[in-house]
């Protein structure tokens, strides 16, 4: 079965599932094309309850409205018009421009501002709309983004989950693409059909012109996310990703953002949140659940009974509190604890009452297992592996998948030592419990034989059955954390930074840590060559060393309240 048909089954049951019975027996389904302001005409489906007239409306509605680039969705949108005409909305759904039967060209993004500000300003002079709510998720939470700093007063608030305006958070973590998010996005969303194979398409070297040689024509949107690696770049800090960004802080209406632990959005909407005025927070929501990019849960290992509203049950809640009863909301903001099964409130996110306890490695010189403890290590220590681009880690347990979502989440790893291209710290037994609540940080201390290299972090929990699962995992590359050239074998400190995470380790359980240099395809392979990397045109051999105790303590900082 396809995901269109998965996700088509699931939205019809979580509706079924509703308490309420809905008002209105019938509906009735309508497609308009309405003029931007320079004439290009954008497809536009409309759902009513059947009591409503053609034109005029004889009454006024609430309206969901919705912006999309996803033609191939238009059966999830029906499901939704349906439901939700049936339950007294009128709903809205837009085709973006050059997509699904809308005029124009396609070109992600760009375009969404302009198009979504006129759209919304149609319809908030139309006498038949009441109020407006912007609804959205993934790209089409991107197009309410677009425009949340400048919607018109019938706005009365926006429920945008699963993306955030970081738009480079979203696309590098220290030099290193999260390639299979924005290549195989780019692949599907060319704006003609792409036949080539995406791991092919990942490997191809040199990635700058992998649209030529193997999609069928350059995109040129593809080759500046892929060549503009700082966030300082004038690409970040100019123009459409620029104004993206501030938008947050000048947002007015009521947002209800909603993200998953193991979502590829989660650290660029994370950002987003901390963003936003107080003022907006007061009467915004923010639920973290235990959900990748497609709202399903990806903890393995024990059941999971209590996952959190389904998104068909979140739009109805807000919806129905913002648009029928024309209440302004009040600060909620929970999180989805990991292994505790349970939900948790807090007043402000990151929480700001955690205390910082320190893991020292304890490294092994013949071994590629090693321990990590609470109690510094004195004698200084070393522990190597070489690392061979052309047989990278693969990424299993991880944040940041799209293509092969079905790999992130806290997921079973493989045990200590399977590979030797990795090296395993582990801690004793735990005598208490562990709450970890924010972010992860590493410490490493490391040399390498080559001009550039990547080192990777994944943390773990080994359960008392001997399974391990990931917690949180992240990168960075030599040349983006010292920001200057590196001397082959002299040793740098470097910061792996891992995104947010609300997780309970269990008493009797132990801490892992891998320490490796890839994790693909979550992110790119490291050619272990200095430079551009989409330039490079072979890759070498590197040999890593991790550095422990006295002056060259590697450490991992654990947030535990």
């Amino acid at each position: 079965m396809d995901f269109i048909k998965i996700l088509s089954e699931i939205t019809r049951k979580a509706y079924v599932e509703l308490e309420e019975t809905p008002s209105y027996g019938t509906y009735r389904k309508e497609e308009w094309m309405i003029p931007m302001r320079d004439g290009v005409k954008l497809r536009t489906r409309v759902y009513k309850p059947s009591t409503s007239s053609m034109t005029p409306m004889s009454k006024e509605w609430p309206v969901i409205l919705e912006r999309t680039c996803y033609p191939e969705q238009s059966v999830i949108a029906d499901i939704h018009g349906e439901n939700l005409a049936r339950r007294g909305y009128i709903f809205i759904s837009q085709l973006c421009r050059g997509v699904g039967g809308s005029q124009g060209e396609w070109v992600p993004n760009i375009n969404e501002r302009n198009d979504g500000s006129d759209f919304v300003s149609w319809l908030n002079e139309q006498p038949w709309v009441s109020a407006i709510g912007y609804w959205g998720n993934s790209y089409l939470a991107l197009t309410g983004w677009a425009i949340a700093d400048i919607v018109p007063d019938k706005v009365k608030g926006m429920c945008l989950t699963h993306y955030g305006t970081d738009r480079f958070k979203s696309a590098y973590e220290k030099g290193m693409f999260r390639q299979d998010v924005l290549t195989s996005w780019s692949m599907n969303n060319a704006g003609y059909p792409v036949e080539a194979d995406r791991m092919d398409s990942y490997r191809y070297m040199p990635q700058i012109q992998v649209d030529e040689a193997l999609w069928g024509k350059a995109i040129p949107w593809y080759r500046e996310w892929i060549t503009n690696t700082h966030s300082t770049d004038e690409y970040w800090q100019k123009g459409w990703w620029k104004t993206l960004h501030e938008i947050p802080k000048n947002v007015h209406v009521p947002l209800y953002i909603r993200s998953g632990w193991y979502d590829h959005h989660h650290g660029s909407a994370m950002n987003t949140w901390a963003a936003l005025s107080q003022e907006t927070k007061k009467k915004s929501w923010l639920d973290i659940g235990g959900w990748n990019h497609g709202f399903r849960s990806c903890i393995e290992g024990e059941p999971i009974e209590n996952p959190g509203k389904n998104e068909v049950q979140a739009i109805i809640e807000w919806f129905d509190l913002i648009l029928k009863r024309k209440e302004t909301p009040t600060k909620r903001i929970a999180t989805y604890v990991i292994r505790g099964d349970r939900w948790e409130h807090h007043e402000c996110w990151p929480e700001q009452d955690v205390e910082v306890k320190k893991l020292f490695f304890n490294c092994h010189q013949e071994s590629v297992v090693g321990k990590v403890s609470f109690m510094p290590v004195h004698e200084e220590k070393s522990a190597s592996y070489q690392y061979d681009p052309n047989n990278p880690v693969p990424s299993v347990g991880a944040e940041s998948l799209l293509a092969h979502i079905k790999n992130n989440g806290s997921l079973l790893q493989q045990s200590p030592g399977t590979r030797m291209d990795v090296l395993s710290f582990v801690s004793d037994e735990l005598t208490s419990d562990i709450h970890l609540v924010g972010a992860i940080r590493v410490r490493l201390f490391v040399s390498t034989d080559c001009e550039d290299t990547a080192f990777t972090a994944k943390i773990m929990e080994i359960q008392p059955d001997g399974k391990s699962y990931s917690i949180r995992s992240s990168i960075a590359s030599i040349s983006h954390s010292i920001e200057g050239t590196y001397e082959p074998g002299s040793v740098i400190s470097l910061d792996i930074e891992c995104w947010d995470v609300d997780y309970l380790v269990k008493q009797g359980s132990k801490l892992r840590v891998d320490i490796s240099s890839s994790d693909f395809p979550q992110y790119h392979i490291h050619s272990n060559q200095s430079g551009e990397w989409v330039k490079q045109t072979e890759v070498k051999i590197a040999n890593q060393t991790v550095y422990c105790g006295g002056n060259k303590a590697s450490y991992i900082e654990l947030p535990v309240r």
